[in-house]
């Protein structure tokens, strides 16, 4: 039985890949800041909290990386940890860089002193490319960040490929675009805009108050996504892939369908509020994944309506 070590197994995308590998035969190791005090939710929802070993692992302190590591000496390592909201890192600029860069240094060191023969998946985010510029992104496009979030996530990607080329390290980045599932924070928006939606529905609310309408996004489906990090940790050849479905939508057209699936005018319930708006925000973002699909065979199988579809209905899988 291969053991996986997934720091950050309470988020969204941490619970998801330990369904996933749960399913594959593996004991699944997880690790939060304090677990103690760790919200457990989303491994409830997904009905697999009894079935993973849970630990308090805080990636910013090298002590405990390094005894978690040496303790469970998992097969692979899984970092998906650290800040994930964009909004929140204009906030706390030092807490993104600290979770994510040191965070991802800390593990790739760890590694490399304990000698462990071991997979490592980092988990990079396609924001790091900045705007698409009337250009298609691929994994040779400059990384242009615009915010806080995504400068530290570049400095995990290019620690990541520094450790991977100097000491030979099986070691990897995914760069994940946006993945949507009714396991998000309230915080980001697809999660926001579907509480709303429903709120008014039902009376409890007479507004979406939103900052910026003109954003474009490539949005797939997280349980998809566990699988296109499973499959780019444990390739035979270690690599950095974009990970996306390759089509891009506007945040009015995901508004505009989810309306209509409640049945609401639109026009009548959207209210600008510049306090939602960032200091500095990605416009579009168009991407591919073929080199993901040529190279390991994986391909997004959710398009874009059966996202919107999966949100409303809050549909785990």
């Amino acid at each position: 039985m291969k053991t996986a070590l997934i720091s950050g197994i309470t988020g969204q995308t941490g619970a998801y890949l330990a369904h996933f590998l749960l399913a594959k035969g593996y004991r699944v190791v997880g690790g939060s800041r304090d677990i103690e005090s760790a919200n457990l939710s989303r491994l409830q929802s997904l009905k697999i909290l009894d079935e993973v070993e849970l630990c308090s692992l805080a990636p910013a302190d090298f002590r405990s990386v390094l005894q978690v590591i040496r303790i469970h000496k998992p097969d692979e390592i899984y970092f998906l940890a650290g800040q994930t909201s964009v909004g929140l890192s204009f906030d706390q600029p030092f807490e993104a860089f600290e979770s994510i860069a040191v965070g991802t240094l800390n593990f790739l060191e760890a590694i490399r002193i304990l000698g462990l023969p071991c997979f490592f998946f980092n988990a990079g985010s396609t924001e790091c490319f900045g705007n698409s510029l009337d250009q298609v992104i691929n994994e040779e496009s400059p990384m242009r960040p615009i915010s806080p979030y995504a400068v530290a996530k570049v400095t995990s990607y290019w620690s990541t490929r520094n450790y991977r080329n100097s000491y030979g390290i099986h070691a990897c980045t995914g760069l994940l675009s946006n993945h949507e599932s009714p396991l998000r924070p309230l915080r980001f928006v697809t999660s926001k805009i579907v509480n709303s939606i429903q709120a008014i529905k039902a009376g409890k609310q007479s507004k979406l108050r939103l900052g910026n309408l003109s954003v474009s996004r490539d949005w797939g489906w997280a349980p998809d996504y566990a699988e296109a990090i499973y499959s780019i940790c444990t390739s035979s050849k270690a690599d950095d892939y974009i990970v996306a479905t390759g089509k891009t939508h506007s945040l009015m057209e995901f508004i505009t369908i989810m309306c209509d699936m409640a049945e609401l005018d639109v026009n009548s319930i959207i209210e600008i509020d510049d306090r939602f708006k960032r200091p500095s925000d990605l416009s579009t973002m168009t991407l591919t994944a073929a080199k993901i699909e040529m190279e390991l065979g994986w391909k997004s199988r959710t398009d874009f309506r059966s996202l919107v579809t999966k949100l409303f209905n809050g549909s785990f899988f």
